[in-house]
């Protein structure tokens, strides 16, 4: 049975239940953390309907007035709220679909923004600026392990943790760091549902 299969028929209560622990942890001493959600309009035929239906907290990567069909397709910073249809929708519906990557920090939307536009071009090796979509699960959790001590810093900055997808859906990954160090761990939602 292919992940796919065998994630088409977990129960999305059952998910949900799996993955809000590591995406919504209960507060520690300091301040709480929020969970943003970068997810890819390229992947979501109907993310813009959603965001304006449901109104989350989103802004767009990108910067200015966007055409359309950009629009539409652009990468859209999203702070998810535990127990929200918008929340639930994007669990259900995206997860194992690699609609987009999580990650968890105390600042504003607005800071994680800065951020996370820092990384949406890259230069190749003869210097021609190209599209990273380094918020694709599928590109994160190849390059994140690749990335030198500077690089996992300079990606992380504010981020707290990363939480996306593996190849099998039934597998979270959470990406930690320490002084540049990255630190991996695999969590097997599949046993958490039991």
């Amino acid at each position: 049975m292919s992940p796919n299969a065998a994630m088409a028929r977990m129960v999305p209560e059952a998910l949900k239940e799996a993955l809000y622990p590591h995406l919504f942890p209960d507060p520690d001493d300091g301040d709480p953390l929020h969970t943003f959600a970068i997810l890819d309009g390229a992947a979501i035929p109907d993310l813009l309907e959603r965001l304006y239906g449901e109104r989350p907290e989103f802004i767009c990567l990108y910067r200015g007035e966007l055409q359309p069909d950009i629009a539409e397709v652009a990468p859209y910073l999203v702070r998810l709220e535990p127990e929200a249809p918008f929340t639930d929708w994007v669990l259900e519906r995206g997860w194992g679909n690699h609609w987009g990557i999580f990650a968890l920090a105390r600042e504003s939307l607005r800071a994680m923004r800065t951020h996370f536009r820092r990384f949406l071009m890259v230069k190749d090796e003869e210097g021609a600026r190209l599209h990273f979509r380094y918020y694709d699960p599928r590109v994160l959790r190849v390059y994140l392990p690749t990335c030198d001590a500077e690089e996992t810093t300079a990606l992380f900055g504010p981020v707290q943790r990363y939480c996306l997808e593996a190849a099998d859906p039934n597998v979270l990954l959470q990406y930690r760091h320490t002084d540049g160090q990255l630190m991996p761990r695999r969590v097997p939602l599949t046993a958490a549902m039991q």
